[in-house]
């Protein structure tokens, strides 16, 4: 865990115990020191599927640094006693990576959405961000046997950053399996952020990001593929939540009691 002992415990996931400009600046020292960094976040759904899918828990777990991506997740620390001080975005923190690699002349790749939002999202970062280099990019169907040839070519383009837009459990897994062959400074998971940036899906306001309310957002944009997921992944957090939080109010009822004493 690159953040060493700021991190915290949730759901036996140890999650980085940072702002969003501590982010930042671990993004940048292992830029500058050329040391690899996989990154990984999670949200409500994505704790409760680490629990039914063991592939998908071991590939998050072998990232370098883990941060909640999700505002629910913060809230579940808080909860626990185990404080997390704000939400660190996956699409915020990519776009403050392009915001610090405007300055720093960051090299990126882009993987993953359709070919369409894909040449709609590089055309907006050189627009938006000149000192950022697009040094490559490739869209987000393809199969296992293509992988191979993907990771090559990202790798011979040394890019400092590669952003994956890619659904899970595919990207988790795709970066656990090439990031070495990758050879990229910094990995960055980032979902859906590309149809975002490509004027495709619009964002939550922050209203609704600052209620916990931008999966609901997400709902009201695509009810019929979407309501029933996040039904059942929000109900299940909730009651895992819940159960660590009596296993922790237990747990302190039990050391409060003197062994010493007659039962």
């Amino acid at each position: 865990m690159t953040t060493g002992s700021k991190s915290k415990v949730l759901f036996d996931i140890p999650v980085a115990a940072v702002t969003m400009d501590e982010a930042l600046d671990i993004v940048d020292a292992a830029i500058v020191e050329r040391r690899q960094l996989q990154i990984g976040v999670i949200n409500a759904a994505k704790v409760v599927n680490m629990r039914r899918d063991p592939v998908l828990r071991d590939a998050v777990l072998s990232c370098d640094v883990i941060f909640a991506d999700g505002i629910s997740v913060v809230w579940a620390s808080r909860a626990l006693g185990q404080r997390l001080p704000e939400r660190v975005a996956g699409i915020d923190l990519m776009t403050g990576i392009l915001r610090r690699g405007c300055a720093r002349k960051y090299r990126v790749f882009c993987l993953g959405a359709t070919e369409e939002v894909l040449q709609a999202t590089t055309d907006r970062i050189r627009a938006e961000y000149p000192g950022v280099e697009v040094v490559g990019q490739h869209h987000g169907y393809f199969s296992k046997a293509d992988e191979e040839q993907i990771a090559a070519q990202i790798a011979a383009t040394r890019a400092d950053v590669l952003f994956v837009a890619m659904t899970s459990p595919k990207k988790e897994q795709f970066l656990a399996r090439w990031s070495e062959r990758m050879q990229v400074t910094v990995c960055h998971g980032v979902g859906g952020s590309f149809d975002v940036m490509a004027g495709k899906v619009q964002r939550a306001p922050d209203l609704w990001q600052q209620l916990g309310l931008e999966w609901l957002y997400r709902v009201k944009q695509e009810p019929t593929r979407l309501w029933q997921r996040y039904l059942v992944t929000n109900t299940l957090f909730v009651q895992l939540v819940a159960s660590e939080w009596l296993k922790m109010l237990f747990g302190r009822a039990n050391r409060s009691i003197d062994p010493r004493l007659p039962v």
